[in-house]
């Protein structure tokens, strides 16, 4: 339910990406319409454009441990696609909203994103090494775009009964590989602020049913999720 909430709520009015078909009650079987640019191969064996592709998307009895089942329904050439799916295990984690996963398809389509070590189709990894000029096909953005941040500063403050504990908050400063951690004491009011030249990247949590650790992205902040082990409901501010 909270996929389907995030993927109607993030493609609303979304040109590039656009939710055609919806099956189950939650949903467990989508398609999905991209009008982005990718390429396919036409009968006569000539490489030529394409722009708008339709993708299936299958929610397993595992999911999201295991990762959903893609496929395209229309014809693509792309390293990373085959006829039957679409290679997604080299990114794949249960912590990751379906509504980035469709998004990440959406770049591999365009040629934003590929993979050529590990292809599904040897001959577009091919032929994507030799045409590096041609590339990506499509520059559009895929993402709709995000509220901005305050350009001052953000502010996150935990009260008292938080059960944030000893939790870790891993904070990326923008642009740059190194990172500074804020660990919140348990029942004390805290309060960590950010200046506009830092955002965040992930929040390390624990779920109280099992004790299984995950790695959240901040964004998730405020929202539910199901624990992928014992699949208990939790709010990302409330583990």
């Amino acid at each position: 339910m909270l996929d389907h909430e995030n993927l109607r709520n993030r493609f609303s009015g979304w040109t590039p990406v656009q939710i055609t078909e919806a099956n189950g009650m939650p949903p467990e079987r989508y398609q999905f319409r991209y009008n982005l640019k990718g390429l396919y191969v036409a009968p006569n064996g000539q490489i030529l454009e394409r722009h708008e592709h339709l993708l299936e998307v299958n929610l397993s009895l595992g999911y999201p441990r295991r990762a959903p089942h893609c496929k395209m329904l229309t014809p693509i050439f792309h390293p990373n696609f085959d006829e039957t799916s679409v290679c997604i295990g080299d990114f794949w984690a249960a912590s990751e909203g379906l509504d980035d996963l469709i998004i990440r398809i959406g770049r591999m389509i365009s040629y934003q994103e590929y993979n050529t070590k590990s292809p599904l189709n040897g001959l577009a990894a091919k032929w994507a090494a030799e045409h590096l000029q041609m590339l990506p096909v499509d520059t559009t953005e895929v993402a709709p775009p995000q509220p901005e941040a305050n350009d001052t500063e953000d502010t996150i403050q935990e009260s008292a009964d938080s059960a944030w504990g000893n939790q870790t908050i891993i904070i990326n400063d923008a642009g740059a590989t190194s990172s500074a951690v804020a660990t919140a004491p348990p029942a004390t009011s805290t309060q960590l602020k950010l200046s506009s030249e830092l955002k965040f990247s992930s929040i390390v949590v624990t779920c109280n049913h099992c004790e299984q650790s995950m790695e959240l992205k901040a964004k998730h902040l405020g929202r539910q999720f199901n624990c992928p082990n014992c699949r208990a409901t939790h709010e990302a501010n409330q583990v």
